[in-house]
């Protein structure tokens, strides 16, 4: 375990045995020993390996490093995952409001289609001798005309957005 980690500490650092062999003050073939674990160092050594290779003597000795990298590395994909699955489930829920929305809009449309069509345009009867009752009757006259215009124009808008954002709500949930 600890050739293990010497060696893979030595690699993280960027270092060769020899350069490692000279901030030791010892030769490389005594590090290349204790990478392939024929030798270890002595304590004086592993406090100084230690120190040079920015890590504590514990670690050293007893942790893999290869193995706390890899559970770091692993708790890092884990939370990226996370993340992921965060953005996508709150552009789920975006791509679903929008949809609703406009949807709300083609009920509407209908909804005020169909109280039009009952009224019967009813208004058109009233005596327009009171001043009030004239700009109630050229509102109403106004609107109804302004909106048989426009609205079939805004419901057709409304439901090709519903239906693209519905197969972008279908094509997400199969991923």
């Amino acid at each position: 375990m600890l050739n293990e980690n010497i060696k893979s500490l030595r690699k993280q650092n960027g270092l060769s045995q020899e350069q490692l062999a000279n901030k030791m003050h010892v030769v490389r073939q005594t590090v290349s020993k204790w990478e392939r674990g024929l030798s270890v160092p002595d304590s004086d050594s592993l406090i100084n390996l230690s120190e040079i290779l920015h890590t504590s003597v514990s670690v050293l000795l007893g942790e893999n490093v290869e193995e706390t990298q890899q559970t770091e590395l692993d708790k890092i994909s884990e939370k990226l995952e996370e993340i992921n699955m965060q953005f996508f489930e709150n552009k789920q829920k975006k791509i679903t409001i929008y949809r609703n929305i406009f949807i709300a809009f083609d009920v509407l449309i209908v909804v005020v289609f169909i109280a039009l069509f009952f009224m019967k345009s009813s208004y058109l009867q009233w005596d327009t001798t009171d001043s009030n009752t004239a700009v109630m009757k050229f509102i109403l006259q106004s609107f109804e005309w302004g909106f048989v215009r426009v609205a079939p124009l805004i419901f057709v808008i409304c439901t090709i957005c519903a239906y693209i954002f519905n197969k972008k709500l279908k094509q997400r949930s199969v991923i």
